[in-house]
C-alpha cells in the first residue's frame, strides 16, 4: 500500500506492504502505522485504510476531529470505498492513497466515458510503443543520431530556459510549441499539471490556440502506469475521433521522485508521418524537465511561504533566540507542534486606559502605545523573553519558549524591572513634550503550559495554552500602576535573589489570593 501525507509543506510516504494501515498519533499500548505527529489535532488512533473485495477503503476510529473525504465528514459512518485520485484530511494533514490500475489493458479502457477538453471518446486505439517512465529514457554509449541534432539541442536548451522564465505557465508553453515543432508527426500538444490541492489535472500550455485536444483518460492513464505510450487509431474510428481528425499520438508522465506530478501529449491530424520510439524518448525527456521545472517552482513557493511566515513569527522574538532558531531552519531541524514544559509568563497592562484614551485623538493613542510598547519589548527582548502577543494595552511575554532556558525565572523578573524603568523613561520624555503619559501594572507567575508553534499551515502562531497565562492576568490585575507582583510559586525560586514583599490581592473568583510584590534584585545572596 502507497499513501502520501502532507502537514505543513512536508511530505512523507508510507510504501509498505500489508492490507491494513492505521493513521494517528502513537500513544502507550496503542500501535499506529503512520505517526502523524506533529498534527497535534491527529487523534490516537485516527482512521483505517484497508483493502477488500479488491477496492481499498476508509474508516474513522472515532477521532475527535473527524476525517473528511472529498471535503465531506465521514465520521460516524464507518468504512466508505476509496476512489482514484479522492482526498482525505486527517485534521490538518493531507492523505492520498495511489490506488493501482486494475484494467488489464488501456484498449479496455477507453471504451468508458472520457472526461476531455475536446470530447473524445477513443474507443478503438492500437498502442504501438510503451516505454516505463522511471528507466533511462537513452542508453549510455549509443552514438548520437546526425538527424536528431534538432532534437537534442532542445534537451540542452531547456535547463537554460529555467533561468530565463520566472513564470512556469510560460516555461511550459515553450516547452509544447518546440516538441510540436521537432517531432515530424506532431501537429498538436499539451501539457497538464496536477493541481496540489484537488489533485485536478489543469491545462497549463497547449498548441495551436484554439480548442486543444486531450484525452483525460490517457492522461490518468500515463500517470497512473508511469509509462509513456504512442497509438493510433483503429480500424474503425469514432465519430469524435473522425470529427477532430486525431490519428494517432503519444502520452508520457510527468515524473519526480517516483511521483506522476502531470502528463504531456502530442497528436496528428493528417496522418501519413508516424511517431517513432525515437520521438517517445524524446518527450519523455522533456517530461522529465518539464517535471523539474515544476517541483522547482513549487519548493520556491513554499520557501517563500515559509519565509513570510517565519519572518512574522520572528519578530516576536529576541534577536538571540531569533537566530537560534534561523539556525534550526537552515538544518531542517524547526518543525511546527507543540510541546508542554514550565515557562515563565509575564503580562502587563496600562492603568486607567480606557479612561485615558477616551479623551483622546485616535493618532495620539497611537503614539503613545507605540511609544511605551516599543521600549517594553526591548526590556523583554533584552532578557531572551518572546512576546507572544499584544492586545490592546496590554502584552504578554514568555520566558524559556520557543527555547528552554535554565535562567528563565530570574530574566522574567529582570525583565519587569526593566520594563518599569523604560515606562519611567518613556514617560519622562513625553512629559517634555507636553503628551499624556501612562503606568502599567506587571504581573508574573510560572507553570506548566502546552507552548510551540501551534495553528493551521495558512496560521501557525507561536502561543502558549494552559491555566498560567489565567493565574498571571490575576496578578498583573492586583498591580497597581509601577508596581510588579510575582506569584508564590514564582518566589518559591527566586527568594534568594529578589527583594520582595508578601502581600494579597482581591480576585473575583479565588477571592483573596496571595502575591509578592517585587521591589528589586538584592545586592548579593546569603
Amino acid at each position: 500500500m502507497r499513501i502520501r501525507y502532507h502537514y505543513w509543506g512536508i511530505e512523507k510516504i508510507f510504501d509498505k506492504p500489508c492490507e491494513a494501515v492505521v493513521l494517528g498519533r502513537p500513544r502507550h499500548g496503542v500501535h499506529v502505522d503512520i505517526d502523524l505527529t506533529p498534527d497535534l489535532r491527529a487523534s490516537r488512533p485516527h482512521a483505517r485504510i484497508s483493502i477488500a473485495d479488491g477496492h481499498y477503503w476508509i474508516e474513522d476510529l472515532g477521532s475527535a476531529n473527524g476525517t473528511e473525504l472529498g471535503g465531506e465528514q465521514i465520521k460516524g459512518k464507518g468504512k466508505l470505498r476509496l476512489e482514484t485520485g479522492q482526498t482525505i484530511r486527517v485534521s490538518d494533514t493531507t492523505v492520498e492513497v495511489e490506488i493501482p490500475v486494475t484494467q488489464p489493458g488501456l484498449d479496455s479502457i477507453l471504451g468508458s466515458d472520457d472526461r476531455t477538453l475536446v470530447i473524445t471518446h477513443d474507443t478503438r486505439l492500437d498502442i504501438d510503443a510503451m516505454i516505463d517512465a522511471a528507466t533511462p529514457v537513452f542508453e549510455l554509449g549509443q552514438p548520437a543520431d546526425p538527424d536528431r541534432a534538432q532534437a537534442l539541442s532542445l534537451l540542452y536548451e531547456l535547463p537554460l530556459r529555467f533561468g530565463e522564465e520566472t513564470e512556469l505557465d510560460t516555461l511550459f508553453q515553450t516547452i509544447i510549441e518546440r516538441l510540436v515543432a521537432i517531432i515530424p508527426a506532431a501537429s498538436r500538444g499539451a501539457l497538464l499539471l496536477e493541481d496540489s490541492e484537488s489533485r485536478e489535472l489543469l491545462l497549463k500550455a497547449h498548441v495551436p490556440a484554439g480548442r486543444p485536444s486531450v484525452s483525460m483518460t490517457l492522461a490518468s492513464q500515463t500517470m497512473a502506469r508511469r509509462q509513456g505510450f504512442i497509438w493510433h487509431e483503429g480500424l474503425d474510428p469514432s465519430q469524435s475521433q473522425f470529427l477532430n481528425r486525431i490519428k494517432a499520438g503519444m502520452y508520457v508522465p510527468l515524473m519526480w521522485k517516483g511521483r506522476a506530478l502531470g502528463a504531456a501529449c502530442v497528436d496528428n491530424s493528417e496522418g501519413g508521418t508516424l511517431f517513432t520510439e525515437d520521438d517517445l524518448r524524446l518527450m519523455l525527456a522533456v517530461a522529465h524537465y518539464a517535471a523539474m521545472a515544476a517541483m522547482q517552482t513549487q519548493l520556491q513557493n513554499d520557501l517563500r511561504r515559509n519565509a513570510a511566515l517565519l519572518g512574522r513569527l520572528l519578530n516576536n522574538l529576541s534577536p538571540k533566540i531569533r537566530d537560534k532558531l534561523l539556525s534550526r531552519a537552515a538544518h531542517g531541524r524547526l518543525r511546527p507542534g507543540g510541546e508542554k514544559s514550565e515557562v515563565v509568563i509575564l503580562v502587563s497592562d496600562i492603568r486607567g486606559y480606557t479612561l485615558l484614551s477616551s479623551g483622546m485623538d485616535t493618532d495620539d493613542v497611537v503614539d503613545l502605545l507605540n511609544d511605551y510598547f516599543s521600549a517594553l519589548a526591548d526590556a523583554i527582548f533584552q532578557h531572551d523573553g518572546t512576546v507572544d502577543k499584544i492586545t490592546g494595552d496590554a502584552i504578554l511575554a514568555v520566558f524559556g519558549c520557543p527555547e528552554p532556558d535554565s535562567m528563565r525565572h530570574e530574566k522574567a523578573v529582570r525583565a519587569a524591572l526593566a520594563m518599569q524603568s523604560a515606562m519611567a523613561a518613556v514617560s519622562e520624555q513625553r512629559k517634555l513634550r507636553g503628551q499624556v503619559t501612562c503606568t502599567i501594572g506587571i504581573g508574573v507567575h510560572c507553570g506548566e503550559v502546552l507552548h510551540g508553534f501551534i495553528g493551521s499551515n495558512d496560521r501557525m502562531e507561536l502561543t502558549i495554552i494552559g491555566e498560567a497565562a489565567n493565574w498571571t492576568a490575576r496578578y498583573c490585575a492586583g498591580a497597581a500602576g509601577g508596581e510588579i507582583l510575582i506569584s508564590p510559586a514564582l518566589h518559591q525560586r527566586l527568594w534568594r535573589y529578589v527583594d520582595a514583599e508578601l502581600t494579597a490581592i482581591e480576585t473575583k473568583h479565588e477571592g483573596m489570593l496571595n502575591a509578592y510584590r517585587l521591589k528589586g534584585m538584592k545586592s548579593a545572596t546569603g
